[in-house]
């Protein structure tokens, strides 16, 4: 980011004399008082701290490489008692508790993440969630935990939602929307002895390619032996990409229903029960 406060100025060694030359230089610009950027400094950063706050909320998931689902492209500025004029339009509603001081120039994880409930869709943060926990290795205690001072009744109920098992973001999504609708729904069920699916209904394994992983070659054609030997194990695959699940939700919904209103996923012969079994002992493990 290389936006810096005063005080992590001099703890880089920048003098006040020091300071002043490099402003002269123009390596560094002085953006308010108290506040100094580097001259390849992140833009958006510059624009939250200019505007008298600092990066926050979903901004900041966003800078620390959190999967964002589309539709949060404003900048997210936290209020401090230097937000003036526009920008204390902008700035984001406080969650519950007393908010940190404004010391650096884009807020930790956790807070950004206390605020962004009261920004985000609730599937959306769930989604955000997932991706900290899973990107992390955090669990959800860890996070209950780090949470718990900025936490309401709200943000407590979506915590309980939140699964850091969850491998992308366009999984979580589908997840959360599912169970909404009432389906049982079981994450990352072990479907062979070194394989697994991102979800299943009883039968149905669901699985969510995204925009990246499953471009490769080499995983394009893992996934489809996958669903070769899932099926000979007697399981039924439905395969979605990111546009299925973000833009495409109600025909997706139809699909699914297409099958499982039928009765279809239900477990029926002998070949079934025992892979769904095996799959139970699995995720128990």
């Amino acid at each position: 980011m290389k936006v810096f406060s005063r005080a992590q100025m001099g703890r880089l060694g920048f003098t006040d004399a020091t300071l002043r030359t490099a402003i002269r230089q123009g390596r560094v610009r002085r953006l308010r008082q108290g506040w100094f950027a580097f001259d390849d400094a992140d833009p958006t950063v510059v624009s939250a701290v200019k505007a008298g706050g600092v990066l926050g909320c979903v901004s900041a998931l966003t800078l620390n490489s959190l999967w964002v689902p589309p539709g949060y492209s404003n900048v997210h500025v936290r209020r401090s008692k230097a937000l003036r004029g526009a920008g204390k339009r902008a700035g984001c509603t406080t969650p519950v508790g007393r908010a940190p001081a404004t010391l650096t120039a884009v807020d930790p994880v956790e807070y950004a993440l206390a605020c962004a409930a009261s920004c985000m869709t609730a599937e959306d943060w769930i989604a955000v969630c997932d991706s900290y926990l899973n990107s992390t290795g955090t669990s959800v205690d860890d996070l209950r935990f780090r949470l718990e001072p900025f936490t309401g009744y709200r943000l407590a109920g979506l915590l309980e939602k939140v699964d850091e098992r969850s491998q992308s973001g366009t999984e979580s999504i589908m997840r959360v929307r599912l169970r909404a609708t009432g389906f049982d729904v079981v994450v990352q069920p072990g479907i062979a002895e070194y394989e697994w699916a991102d979800m299943r209904i009883g039968r149905l394994l669901l699985e969510c390619d995204g925009r990246q992983y499953h471009e490769t070659k080499k995983q394009y054609a893992k996934d489809r032996r996958r669903d070769r030997r899932s099926l000979k194990d007697g399981w039924m695959s439905m395969r979605f990409i990111y546009d299925d699940v973000i833009f495409g939700w109600a025909d997706t919904l139809a699909d699914i229903r297409g099958v499982t209103d039928d009765d279809r996923h239900r477990v029926r012969s002998v070949r079934s029960r025992r892979a769904v079994d095996r799959s139970l002992r699995r995720n128990q493990l």
